[in-house]
């Protein structure tokens, strides 16, 4: 008799660059405490964060944009995350990156528009007339099959009830034939104006009528200053439509020349027609004892023992380079730490790390240095 073991089917949680971002943080007054939810500082951007969350819910904030401003390793993409979990999964958050827009395929403002559209929620309440009784027949009714051939395929169904107040006929099951017919569709690449412009006339009526309402979501998107001028121009009249949902872009320039364009320098690389509609949020660098902070978090959402002179350091790493280079740091340290036996990382397996694995400055210098000896 052979054994085999049984693997388990229970996914793997991944853990990610932001798995640790439960939330903004924040207390019942909406003011930031200094450590909550996995957000660490950055008080006055994290409070901004939570007026914009309420007015998402009270559905005053349609059609407005937030720009998330700051150098890189401030936590943009975090208070985003953090704003998409306060929301909950009732409220559509689209996120997407600046460089996505470009494609062979599909127009710019087509992808711009698809995720625009994928923002909006739409709940639609649905009244069923609920039958009951005894089942006394149940009658397939048969159909000429509509792929062809001499077989027959099942296009509804009569079901016969029967009550103390008498008998009832009832016909049900979808029509194959339609079936079919959305089944065989081709695939489109782009959706046209046109059926746009008849799924707007039929959401249209259904809220008329009362049976759905929209629900705004948000579209978040990073790297914001990757989009050109045919994009941003393009966002202004997106933005004044009707059923435009919350957009919160991220940027970490400074001023820099707006793409597509050749001499036209602006803040984030923003144009500044644009830039004077947008509310922004400015992060701020974060202080040493708040880097420790989360280094200390994120070896917990790791699962990564660290000593607390091994966390001072890696505290001064980070000041002295950045606070992503210190966090990537931890789990190489955990590695070492483990082939030599130990159950936590110490200060000198983050030493031995820190020198086999360079910064971009140390790189940088290196390169400054020796420029002669690489190819131009």
């Amino acid at each position: 008799m052979k054994i085999e073991e049984v693997k388990s089917t229970t996914k793997t949680q991944r853990i990610a660059s932001h798995s640790h971002v439960k939330g903004l943080g924040l207390d019942e007054s909406g003011l930031a405490k200094q450590a909550a939810s996995g957000l660490v500082g950055q008080e006055n951007a994290r409070e901004a964060c939570g007026v914009i969350v309420e007015l998402i819910k009270s559905k005053k904030m349609a059609g407005r944009a937030v720009l998330l401003a700051g150098p890189p390793g401030t936590g943009k993409t975090a208070l985003a995350l953090a704003i998409a979990q306060e929301l909950g999964s009732k409220v559509p958050f689209c996120p997407m990156v600046g460089s996505e827009v470009y494609s062979t395929e599909i127009k710019k403002t087509e992808v711009l528009m698809e995720n625009f559209r994928r923002a909006i929620g739409l709940r639609i309440k649905e009244t069923k007339e609920v039958y009951e009784g005894e089942v006394t027949e149940l009658t397939p009714c048969e159909t000429e099959n509509p792929m062809g051939g001499y077989g027959k395929t099942i296009s509804h169904v009569i079901i016969g009830l029967k009550t103390a107040k008498g008998t009832k006929q009832l016909k049900g099951g979808q029509d194959i034939l339609s079936m079919m017919g959305q089944l065989m569709k081709p695939k489109k690449t782009e959706i046209t104006d046109k059926l746009r412009g008849e799924i707007n006339k039929v959401v249209n009526k259904y809220i008329d009528q009362g049976i759905a309402e929209l629900v705004p979501g948000v579209l978040f998107v990073d790297e914001v200053h990757m989009l050109d001028i045919e994009c941003f121009t393009y966002l202004h009249r997106a933005l004044e439509s009707s059923i435009a949902p919350i957009v919160i872009f991220a940027s970490n320039r400074g001023n820099c020349v707006i793409r597509g364009t050749e001499d036209i320098t602006s803040p984030h690389g923003i144009p500044l027609d644009l830039l004077d509609r947008v509310m922004i949020i400015r992060t701020m660098l974060y202080t040493p004892q708040e880097m420790k902070q989360i280094i200390k978090i994120r070896a917990q959402t790791e699962g990564i023992n660290i000593s607390e002179e091994a966390l001072n350091h890696l505290g001064e790493i980070g000041t002295k380079t950045t606070l992503r280079y210190s966090v990537q740091l931890l789990t190489p340290a955990n590695l070492l730490a483990k082939i030599n036996g130990k159950d936590s990382i110490e200060k000198e397996h983050v030493e031995e790390i820190s020198e086999l694995f360079y910064d971009a400055k140390s790189s940088a210098k290196i390169l400054a240095d020796q420029q002669d000896k690489y190819m131009k």
